[in-house]
């Protein structure tokens, strides 16, 4: 009797494989605070590099010694407020009421939007909405990637309806930094894309097994589709080929390491690949993050924290050359 073959049907965590609509991600859930402050920003992966740290996990078998950190930078320019939005909530969704931007606005907005001709400057009463978000664009002319179209998302603010508004209010039509936003020592959560991977086989985009050298026809593929295929298509738990890649990512708890405002601290001999050097502030987060060099990375409060650690003390900054020489 020959042998039934059942590969793993890949991941059910991340389905549909779809790839993501715009090259930045998308945030479905915000976390709550008492504080009106806002709950994200966003800045452009530049590399990673390793420090030396002191470890001041309070359960840590190292604690009180130096250890090898790998770490991820982040370049962040300040962001630019140009619009309010005030939402109400509906029985199953909220719904956009109203608007209001700011007097003065980038002409490289152009590249994005229609910038609207006639302003309103007349706020809604508390009664007509529910909550508040500031409608941002990052400003990439500030950095050295060669790009300028800016990148638009909503940023939700901390507090009650009343806070939220006369922080949207005092905000308007002015930047955001890095260091209003977040704290040295706390956890975000980081929102980006996968790498592009073009069409893969089921071999590489499901991790399925490969057949024995003696097969017939073909070594990669999963094999028999099943018995049952008689609804006219192939069900989407077969493993086949397809794009890979481009995935809208979330990873949470990431360590908030330091803030920094000296570019020439981090920048290594020679600038960093793929990106060249670092003008305006920054961050670094301790381990890896998805997706390639100059993508946009958002970083939100953390909805799932668990624990607070405080800023390790760092003793060492590797500047050496990313070459490899």
């Amino acid at each position: 009797m020959p042998r039934t073959r059942k590969p793993r049907a890949g991941s059910m965590q991340f389905w549909p494989r779809v790839r993501a609509r715009y090259s930045y991600a998308r945030i479905r859930n915000w976390s709550s605070s008492s504080e009106a402050k806002p709950l994200g920003f966003a800045g452009y992966k530049v590399g990673m590099t390793h420090l030396l740290i002191s470890d001041n996990r309070q359960h840590s078998l190292t604690k009180g010694t130096e250890i090898f950190c790998p770490v991820t930078i982040l370049e962040c320019p300040p962001l630019k407020t140009f619009s309010i939005r005030f939402y109400k909530k509906t029985q199953n969704i909220s719904k956009i009421v109203d608007e209001i931007f700011a007097d003065s606005l980038d002409k490289e907005l152009e590249r994005k939007i229609t910038i609207p001709k006639k302003k309103r400057k007349e706020f809604p009463q508390s009664e007509n909405f529910d909550y508040v978000r500031l409608l941002c664009c990052t400003q990439p002319k500030l950095t050295t990637i060669g790009k300028k179209k800016a990148d638009i998302f909503e940023i939700a603010i901390g507090g009650g309806k009343e806070q939220q508004l006369a922080y949207a209010k005092e905000k308007l039509g002015k930047e955001i930094n890095v260091n209003e936003s977040f704290k040295e020592g706390q956890m975000l959560d980081v929102h980006s894309l996968t790498r592009e991977k073009g069409l893969q086989g089921p071999v590489r985009r499901f991790g399925i097994q490969l057949r024995q050298h003696k097969s017939e026809k073909s070594r990669r593929n999963p094999g028999s589709l099943g018995a049952w295929n008689a609804q006219g298509h192939i069900m989407w738990r077969t493993a086949h080929a397809g794009k890979t890649g481009h995935h809208l990512r979330t990873e949470y708890n990431k360590w908030l390491i330091k803030i920094g405002n000296k570019p020439e601290e981090i920048i290594p001999k020679g600038g960093f690949l793929h990106y060249g050097n670092v003008k305006n502030q920054y961050i670094i987060l301790k381990g890896t993050i998805v997706g390639t060099q100059k993508r946009l990375i958002r970083l939100t409060e953390p909805t799932r924290q668990k624990k607070t650690i405080e800023a390790p003390q760092i003793t060492y900054t590797s500047l050496e050359s990313k070459q490899g020489k």
